[in-house]
Parts: C-alpha cells; sequence; structure tokens
C-alpha cells in the first residue's frame, strides 16, 4: 500500500493525513481514558477520527497547539448561544486566558446579562419546533422580556448629562462594577461570559447593538418622530458608541496584540459577530494602505450549521476568504457544519486539558 501511496502526485498527497502515533491506543476505549489525566480529551481523540467529529478534534488541536505557543484568540457568538448556555465553557476559556476578544450580537450579549440575572424565569421547551404559531403567540402574549433597563436607563441619562460617550458593552459592565445586579438563585456566575470577561477584563465587540432588546428600547429613546406619541424618556443617540467606533478601536487593538503574537480566529455560528471582526485585517490592508505591515490571521476555525454556499457569508468556504484577503493561503482553515452546541464543548474541554 505504502508504494502504491508513492505514486500519487505530490498535490494529492498533501491531502492523506498520517495518523498520529497512540491514537489507536494500547487497550479498550474504556480502559486508556480511565487511565488518563485529561479522560475527555482522551475520549476524544479515539473516537473523533472522521467527517465532522475528524474536523472536530484536528481543529481543537491545532487551537491547543496555537494558543501553547503563545498564539492569542479571538472567539465570536452568533445565533441564540447565551440563551443555549454557551457561556459555561466560555467563561472557563476566559478564566483560563485562552480567550482574548469576545465578538458578539448585542443580543446574544444581552443574553449572557440575563441568564445571571433570571435564569430560573427560563421556559425550557426542548421540542420547539413542535409548537403550533398559536402557541408562539401564547408565549409572547405572557410578556417574557428579559431587560435591566432601569439600571441602564440612569446611566444613559447621567452620560447625556455630562456629554459622554460609551461603547454598549461599557454600559453593561458597570451592572457588574457597581454592582446593581446580582445572581438569579438558581444562577452559577461562574457560567456568565460577560461577567468572566469583565473580570478579566477582555475585551468585547457588539455589532449591530440595535437589533437587540436592549438595543431597540434604546433606539426608542432617540426617536422622536411623529409616530412618538408618549411623553417616555428622549436620549441623544451620541452617548452611544457605534460600531464605526468599534471598528476602528479594532484597527489599534489588532495591530498592537498582533504585534507579538498571531491570532486566531473561532467563530461560532455566523453572522455580522464574526464578518465585522475578520474584516479588520483586510482593511488595514487595503483601506488603510498597510499591505506587508498586517499580520494576516494564523487560522480560522468555523462552526456553523449553513450549507456551503458561494456568495453566502455563513456558508462560505474558509478558500473564499483568501479572495477576500481575509485570510492567507498559509492560514489553517477548518469549517465544521454542524451544531455549535454539540461541537463547542469537545474543542473547549481539549483547550481546558481536561
Amino acid at each position: 500500500m505504502k508504494k502504491k501511496f508513492e505514486k500519487l502526485s505530490p498535490a494529492l498527497k498533501k491531502f492523506i493525513v498520517t495518523e498520529a502515533p497512540g491514537t489507536a491506543g494500547k487497550g479498550t476505549v474504556s480502559s486508556d481514558v480511565k487511565k488518563s489525566k485529561k479522560p475527555v480529551s482522551a475520549f476524544a481523540e479515539r473516537t473523533l477520527l472522521h467527517c465532522n467529529g475528524g474536523s472536530t478534534m484536528q481543529a481543537a488541536l491545532w487551537l491547543k497547539n496555537h494558543l501553547d505557543k503563545g498564539g492569542k484568540l479571538v472567539v465570536t457568538i452568533a445565533g441564540a448561544l447565551s440563551s443555549f448556555q454557551v457561556g459555561v465553557m466560555l467563561a472557563e476559556l476566559i478564566r483560563q486566558n485562552k480567550v482574548h476578544l469576545v465578538s458578539a450580537t448585542a443580543a446574544n450579549h444581552e443574553e449572557s446579562y440575563y441568564r445571571y440575572v433570571a435564569h430560573s424565569h427560563y421556559a425550557y421547551i426542548p421540542r420547539y419546533t413542535e409548537l403550533t404559531p398559536e402557541q408562539e403567540a401564547e408565549l409572547r402574549d405572557t410578556g417574557l422580556r428579559r431587560i435591566m433597563e432601569p439600571h441602564l436607563l440612569r446611566m444613559w441619562k447621567e452620560a447625556e448629562k455630562k456629554g459622554e460617550s460609551f461603547f454598549p458593552h461599557e454600559y453593561f459592565r458597570r451592572l457588574f462594577e457597581k454592582k446593581l445586579i446580582k445572581p438569579d438563585p438558581m444562577a452559577n456566575e461562574n457560567d456568565c461570559w460577560a461577567y468572566a470577561a469583565y473580570k478579566k477584563n477582555i475585551p468585547i465587540v457588539i455589532p449591530g447593538f440595535e437589533d437587540s432588546t436592549m438595543g431597540n428600547i434604546f433606539a426608542s429613546y432617540t426617536y422622536d418622530g411623529k409616530y412618538r406619541t408618549d411623553d417616555g424618556p428622549r436620549l441623544s443617540p451620541h452617548i452611544m458608541k457605534t460600531g464605526l467606533e468599534y471598528f476602528t478601536w479594532m484597527y489599534d487593538w489588532y495591530m498592537k496584540e498582533s504585534k507579538e503574537s498571531p491570532i486566531a480566529f473561532l467563530q461560532l455560528g455566523g453572522g455580522i459577530a464574526a464578518d465585522f471582526p475578520i474584516c479588520v485585517v483586510p482593511s488595514l490592508k487595503h483601506d488603510l494602505k498597510l499591505h506587508g505591515k498586517v499580520r494576516d490571521w494564523a487560522g480560522f476555525i468555523e462552526i456553523g450549521s449553513s450549507p456551503m454556499s458561494y456568495g453566502s457569508y455563513s456558508g462560505a468556504g474558509g478558500k473564499e476568504k483568501i479572495t477576500w484577503d481575509k485570510l492567507s493561503t498559509k492560514s489553517y482553515f477548518q469549517i465544521i457544519q454542524s451544531d455549535v452546541t454539540v461541537v463547542f464543548p469537545w474543542i473547549a474541554a481539549v483547550l481546558l486539558d481536561l
């Protein structure tokens, strides 16, 4: 068989990955795992061998090697992952210095807080796909909106009075800093990724703040058009820093942090939370004319359920990002077409040496 492989072209040979020594173990799966000091990782190495499982393990091992060598990591959060308690894993990765910036949709960011203050008030519906439109409307009409509006409104009014402006996440962080909120009796504060980021003081980027409950509410406070019929709060939109300011802040952050360390990109889901920060590198090169002075993203790993589709961001392949100059030909990339809630725990376990 070895001689047959030798006849293959060099271009084809590079796709063949040789199994690492010891992968097959020496005993049964149970006996080998029980002997290991890292049983979860050991089980993953013995069983996640092919297809999405194999891609997951390859990505986890690449990321672990990247971090062990001093690399840094950006994690992006899309969908409703904070509602799905991604914080259980992400918060621990933050505490263990495995994550250096989080980009999240505004809904995911605020949801991390809602889980913190109202965990016991969530309605868990595992078979939600079986709900009828009438039942969905019933949930809507019960008023299950999760907000911390009074505290934030006071902060916004104070900022307007002083002529100040802050990023959305900076207002939220004051809820922890000033001890204005406390964990729900059934919540574990260690599972809140926003709290872990606050404690570690790692940066958060929230593109599209308007696309969230509190973003909607803030927008309504800045509106003074003909459809405004109440005498509710009126605020200047200028007290909230915008996505443009997040983006230009990331210019400085990326250039500083990548000077000594390569930075990898772990995308959980798709959408603006991911495409916003990854575009910083090509923008530095092409818009600020810094060709040859910007370090490429070291690697890109995406976990998502969008089917492969050129022209679609969430479903685009890693190669297509080379065309857009978001990755280089030397950047590692791995697309895992699966559910984040299934794949991410395995990657987190490997990074945490569990």
